[in-house]
């Protein structure tokens, strides 16, 4: 009797320590599903900033095309100065419009702008015959940094005659001459003495060359278009 009690006290502690070991080894993984709970933070994705806007661009101004008719004046200044005894043909210059040039009421091309133009012929002083002189035409012009080729007619700058300096020098000359010719020998003396005197100063003229065309900086000419030419002018 006493052996039955005891392997039933056996059984029933036995039993109490299984039912332990079980409910302590489901209680981690209870808690384990309580402590961690799942990050929704991190599978939300970032957002991307809105793209800025360019900014508009200008919209280009509207032109037209104007016409500048053959025979329409055209003033300048020279930037730099033109000489016949330096300058030769085929030399550059450049120059400024000295007056806006104005077509139907309206300025096509304003007062100030660079204009370019090239030495045709050069002709320096002659001895006696030929004047100096320096012809010149304009080839092109600079609007809103664009270039536009033009023709205009050959301008002529000569030289001032030198014919009352050239008589005066003969006269001088014979008056001497004839002051002389009347110490030595009386009239006829002095009529030899014009006569050499004359030819002195005649002597003097061939070897005494003219003026030169001197054109100075800011000095304004004028110019005849020859053939019809187009520009862009801003649309009204």
């Amino acid at each position: 009797m006493k052996k039955l009690t005891l392997i039933a006290l056996s059984a029933i502690v036995a039993g109490s320590l299984s039912a332990c070991t079980s409910t302590s080894a489901d209680a981690p993984a209870a808690n384990s599903s309580t402590a961690e709970p799942a990050s929704t933070s991190a599978a939300t994705p970032t957002p991307k900033p809105a793209p800025v806007p360019e900014p508009a661009k200008p919209a280009a101004p509207a032109v037209k095309m104007v016409t500048i008719p053959a025979g329409t004046e055209i003033e300048v200044a020279l930037t730099e100065g033109l000489s016949s005894s330096k300058n030769e043909p085929g030399d550059l210059f450049m120059a400024s419009l000295a007056a806006p040039v104005v077509i139907g009421g309206s300025t096509v091309l304003e007062k100030g702008l660079m204009v370019h133009g090239r030495v045709v012929e050069s002709k320096e002083s002659g001895r006696v015959k030929g004047l100096a002189s320096l012809t010149l035409v304009l080839e092109s012009l600079k609007k809103d940094g664009k270039t536009t080729p033009f023709v205009t007619k050959s301008l002529v700058q000569e030289a001032q005659g030198t014919k009352k300096r050239d008589a005066g020098i003969i006269g001088g000359a014979a008056a001497v001459g004839t002051a002389i010719g009347a110490i030595a020998g009386g009239g006829s003396g002095a009529a030899k003495g014009a006569a050499i005197g004359g030819g002195a100063g005649a002597g003097t003229v061939l070897v005494t060359k003219g003026k030169e065309v001197e054109l100075a900086p800011e000095a304004k000419l004028t110019f005849t278009v020859d053939h019809k030419f187009e520009v862009a002018v801003a649309a009204n």
